[in-house]
């Protein structure tokens, strides 16, 4: 059974379809440390629910964001962990943290990666005039929202829509996609290998695997 530790800093929705997933026998694994940067992050809650470990790791008191990420780097190690869960963690972090733990940290990113890498994803989407918008978990590499991507999943854009409807319309296939990749990984199928993301020792298209 592989170890899981989940960063968030908010609601904590994806993290909560991980915690169902297992609560199910879907995935062969244990959350056990959830990592917050806000105290006040209802994920936090979710997890003491689950009775799950928690830790807040703020920045306040922090000079630099080298000192936060080794200080991440060490509570992350405490639990000794097989998979590094990035569930909405609206930090950026250093290079060292992301190689220390390279081929074993996942993220989600509210686009069709590699359009849209950052922030305001939906109503860039909307103003570019899309058609189809979607989300994206990828193996996290030193370059933001860069790394190879295991699985999309798409959403169609309306003409009247809103960045809140269209965001909603996606975290709805967040919640469906992110426990499977969580699934592959807890499964050994899953893995980074030369900069690349393979299942079942099939390299993953650009694009992402889409067939399950």
């Amino acid at each position: 059974m592989k170890s899981i530790v989940v960063l968030i800093s908010g609601n904590g929705s994806n993290l909560q379809s991980i915690i169902d997933a297992i609560e199910a026998n879907q995935i062969n694994g244990k959350i056990v440390g959830v990592v917050s940067d806000q105290a006040d992050a209802y994920g936090l809650t979710r997890a003491d629910n689950a009775e799950i470990e928690t830790r807040v790791h703020a920045y306040d008191g922090y000079s630099s964001r080298a000192d936060y990420d080794t200080d991440l780097q060490k509570i992350i190690e405490e639990f000794n962990p097989d998979l590094i869960v990035l569930a909405g963690f609206m930090r950026i972090l250093s290079d060292f943290i992301v190689e220390r733990f390279s081929g074993a940290m996942v993220n989600i990113h509210p686009s069709l990666l590699p359009k849209y890498k950052g922030l305001n994803t939906h109503q860039r989407a909307i103003d570019s005039g899309d058609i189809e918008h979607g989300v994206s978990v990828h193996f996290v590499t030193p370059t933001l929202d860069d790394g190879p991507v295991i699985i999309q999943a798409k959403v169609p854009v309306f003409e009247d829509d809103s960045a809140g409807e269209l965001a909603a319309r996606v975290q709805e296939q967040e919640r469906k996609i992110y426990p499977l990749v969580v699934k592959w990984f807890c499964e050994n199928r899953l893995h980074m290998e030369n900069g690349v993301a393979t299942l079942d020792k099939t390299i993953i298209p650009e694009t992402g695997y889409a067939s399950e």
